[in-house]
C-alpha cells in the first residue's frame, strides 16, 4: 500500500505540466517541482518496501511478473529523480524536457502497475486468505 503516492503524484506532475503548457503561468513550475520532488521520495520509500517484499516474500522471486515490477519499478523511480532533478537546476527546462520526463514517468507506472497487478490478482502475492477459504 506504499504506492498509492507515488503513483498519484507522478500523474499530478503530468497534469502540472500540461497546465503550464496551456497557461505559462510561473505558479505550476513551483507545483510541478514539489510534485515531481514528492513522488521522487514517496517512490524512494515504495521502492524500498518493494526491495524488502521481493527479499522475504517466499516464492515471489520465481515469478517473472516480480522482476518485471521490480525493474519497471526502478526505472520509475530513477525517471522521477531526473524529472525533480532537471526541475531543481533548470526550471525553465520544464517543457519540452520536464513534460517529456512526466510522460515517461506515467507510462513506467501503468507498466509497473500492470504487473504489480498481475502479481495481486494472478498470483495471490501480498493477500492474506484466512485458513478457511
Amino acid at each position: 500500500m506504499a504506492v498509492h503516492f507515488p503513483i498519484a503524484l507522478m500523474i499530478c506532475t503530468l497534469g502540472i505540466d500540461i497546465l503550464y503548457w496551456w497557461d505559462a503561468d510561473p505558479f505550476w513550475v513551483r507545483t510541478g517541482l514539489w510534485s515531481s520532488g514528492l513522488a521522487f521520495f514517496a517512490g524512494i520509500g515504495a521502492a524500498l518496501v518493494g526491495t524488502v517484499e521481493l527479499l522475504a516474500v517466499p516464492g515471489i522471486r520465481a515469478r517473472a511478473a516480480s522482476w518485471a515490477h521490480g525493474i519497471a519499478g526502478m526505472a520509475l523511480v530513477s525517471v522521477a529523480g531526473a524529472n525533480w532533478g532537471l526541475r531543481l537546476a533548470f526550471p525553465e527546462a520544464v517543457l519540452p524536457q520536464g513534460l517529456a520526463l512526466s510522460v515517461v514517468g506515467v507510462v513506467l507506472t501503468g507498466i509497473a502497475g500492470w504487473h504489480g497487478g498481475k502479481l495481486i490478482f494472478d498470483h495471490g502475492i501480498g493477500l492474506m486468505v484466512s485458513p478457511k477459504d
